[in-house]
C-alpha cells in the first residue's frame, strides 16, 4: 500500500487554520466530515487523541503523524496538512511542527499501519523532502511531492 494510493488531494490543506495541536487534528480529521470510508467521525477523532495522549506523534523536525486503529473505518484513510506558523506539538525533540499527516488503518490491519507509519517518517526525515512541502502553497502540489518521493522507494 502506497501513500499515494491513500492521501486524496482533496485530504490535503496547504495552510491550516489551526493554532494548536488539538486544533489541527481536529481539522484535519474534519475533512472526512461526509467521507463513505468513515463509519463514525467522532469515534475516529476519539481515536486518534486517545493515541496521542499515550505518547506525543510529534517525532521530530518539524513534523508530527497523528494516528490510530479503529473499526469506525472501512479501510484506511489519511490526511495531510501544515501550519502557516509552527505549533507546539509536544514533539520528542522539543521543536514546534509545521508538517501534519494522519493515519486512520482499521485494528486488525496492524502490519499494514506500521508499514505505512514507518514510510512516512521515512521520507519525513529527509530533508529535502521536508523542505519542498514547506514552500508548496496546493494541495496538489503537495500531493505530487508526495508522490514523486514515494517513488524513490
Amino acid at each position: 500500500m502506497k501513500i499515494s494510493e491513500i492521501l486524496e488531494k482533496d485530504k490535503i490543506i496547504p495552510s491550516l487554520k489551526g493554532s494548536n495541536k488539538k486544533e489541527v487534528i481536529n481539522e484535519l480529521i474534519n475533512l472526512f466530515e461526509s467521507d463513505e470510508r468513515v463509519i463514525d467521525l467522532e469515534a475516529v477523532r476519539q481515536t486518534v487523541h486517545e493515541r496521542e495522549k499515550i505518547m506525543s506523534t510529534g517525532v521530530g523536525k518539524g513534523f508530527a503523524i497523528p494516528h490510530g486503529k479503529t473499526n469506525n473505518v472501512k479501510e484506511t484513510i489519511a490526511a495531510f496538512g501544515k501550519t502557516p506558523e509552527p505549533i507546539d506539538f509536544d514533539a520528542l525533540d522539543g521543536q514546534p511542527v509545521s508538517l501534519i499527516f494522519i493515519l486512520v488503518g482499521k485494528e486488525n490491519m496492524v502490519a499494514a499501519h506500521i508499514k505505512l507509519l514507518s514510510r512516512i517518517s521515512r521520507m519525513m526525515n529527509d530533508d529535502a523532502f521536508r523542505e519542498r512541502l514547506l514552500i508548496s502553497n496546493s494541495s496538489e502540489q503537495m500531493y505530487e511531492i508526495f508522490a514523486e518521493e514515494e517513488n524513490k522507494f
